[in-house]
């Protein structure tokens, strides 16, 4: 067996498994402040999948700090609204997101890939190894140790998991919990599965067929159908439109499409393809031309799952992102009788905000004692546990609004969209971008909008270097 040590006194020497948002975060948080770290990823190599995601106040002036906010401009167009249609194209309503007075930002969409891709490059190649399958975690002598399936042993101080909602880390931390007895019986419990869904990115082959394609603001549009199905349709840069749709199911089924997940592939996917290539697409065609549109390959076809677990952390080890809590709906927009959320993508915004708070806390450690470990962790647990738990309740509320068929939810529907005051629109954004978490040795992005901004949680001491994108 190859052993490898990350060495950098005086520093922690931090292991991050996984290569997607939260854990290229994480690394870029590092980069900026000389803490040694490396990043694992289990996958050969980085296949650009996914569909749309958003950002909005509560999370650009991060990247503004890190000098990264022009680059995502570059590839992002402006979400002023959306509007809702029924099975048959009849308009139900629409919804205004244009809230930069509020916030003192555009909302933005943009194609996940091209996001992923900005992030990666900001992380040395040095720094990150592909093809490192996690088998086995453990602590030993003080140092947090993991070993992957090709053998590789490496060691460090500290180990984030930010390796998806099945981590490998979670699961081996968990193991070892559970054998000295002290693992909450919860956390042993599954992941509940509300949402079968596909989704990927078109590049229609005659853009002329998509007016929308020309304007300078993203065109959204979300279709509630029958048999529990739903779908939307977002055009975002480059002549490109984001697809999704997604179909509620009974926990019976759920199960037993958990129990064939390891059987997905190219035949499955065929198989749904023919369920939805039907449906009506609100910007012309069908949503089955769109999928027509988009490589094979980069379909995904995913569960939409929720769990918050209760164990984030315990000794050296700590979680981030979907390993640690799961957002069932987050690539929905968010829209509930308590607040309205301006933009799918809750999971990216839960895991920058999760990478940003952890950075944070581990920059003001006093030094590397395991005292000092677990009292980051805590600070961590602490900022970010009950938001994840709000964030999880609303997306359930979401999820009811934009899937139930019962006359209950279609008259919320109705009243959501075509009588609801702006004021109280207005109330819940609010809520929703007085929380930013920003980076604690970095100069402060001062508020623009005339919404109120929560204070920082994190003492803060600004270090002179900063960030350089790398374009």
């Amino acid at each position: 067996m190859s052993t490898t040590n990350l060495e950098n006194k005086n520093m922690p020497k931090v292991l991050i498994v996984g290569a997607g948002i939260a854990g290229l975060m994480l690394g870029i948080l590092f980069e900026s402040l000389d803490i040694p770290y490396h990043i694992f990823d289990r996958a050969s190599t980085v296949r650009p999948l996914g569909s749309a995601l958003g950002l909005g106040s509560n999370t650009l002036p991060v990247f503004e700090q890190l000098g990264l906010y022009e680059e995502i401009m570059k590839f992002s167009i402006p979400f002023r609204s959306m509007e809702i249609f029924d099975h048959e194209l009849h308009k139900l309503g629409s919804v205004k997101l244009d809230h930069k007075q509020l916030g003192g930002y555009d909302n933005v969409l943009f194609a996940r890939p091209k996001f992923h891709e900005l992030l990666l490059k900001q992380i040395p190649v040095d720094k990150i190894s592909f093809n490192k399958k996690i088998v086995k975690t453990e602590e030993k002598d003080g140092k947090t140790i993991i070993q992957c399936s090709d053998n590789s042993i490496y060691d460090g101080d500290i180990l984030v998991g930010a390796d998806g909602a099945y981590s490998g880390v979670r699961q081996s931390l968990y193991k070892r919990l559970n054998e000295k007895g002290v693992l909450p019986e919860a956390d042993l419990e599954d992941l509940a599965i509300g949402y079968i869904g596909m989704l990927g990115i078109a590049t229609p082959k005659n853009p002329e067929k998509y007016p929308q394609l020309k304007d300078e603001a993203t065109h959204c549009t979300s279709v509630i159908g029958t048999d529990n199905k739903s779908w939307q349709t977002i055009t975002i840069s480059h002549n490109q439109i984001s697809w999704g749709m997604g179909i509620a199911l009974p926990k019976e089924e759920a199960e037993a499409m958990r129990f064939k997940n390891s059987e997905w592939g190219p035949e499955s996917n065929e198989a749904m393809i023919k369920n939805i290539n039907n449906l009506p697409c609100p910007l012309g065609g069908t949503l089955g031309e769109l999928i027509e549109d988009t490589p094979k390959e980069l379909i995904s076809k995913i569960f939409l799952e929720e769990k918050n677990f209760l164990t984030w952390h315990h000794g050296r080890t700590v979680l981030i992102g979907d390993a640690a809590h799961k957002v069932q709906f987050s690539w929905n927009i968010m829209i509930t009788s308590r607040y309205m959320f301006p933009w799918g993508g809750q999971g990216a915004a839960n895991a920058i905000q999760d990478a940003v708070v952890l950075a944070n806390c581990i920059f003001n450690m006093p030094d590397m004692t395991s005292e000092s470990i677990t009292a980051a962790f805590e600070d961590y647990y602490k900022q970010r546990h009950h938001r994840a738990a709000e964030q999880i309740e609303r997306s359930r509320e979401n999820a009811k609004v934009m899937t139930d068929q019962s006359w209950v939810q279609k008259l919320v529907r109705h009243v959501l969209f075509n009588y609801l005051p702006d004021w109280v629109m207005q109330r819940g954004y609010v809520k929703v971008y007085e929380y930013r978490p920003q980076i604690a040795w970095l100069p402060l992005i001062e508020n623009r909008g005339k919404g109120k901004v929560l204070p920082q949680e994190n003492r803060r001491r600004v270090v002179e270097k900063k960030a350089q994108a790398v374009q």
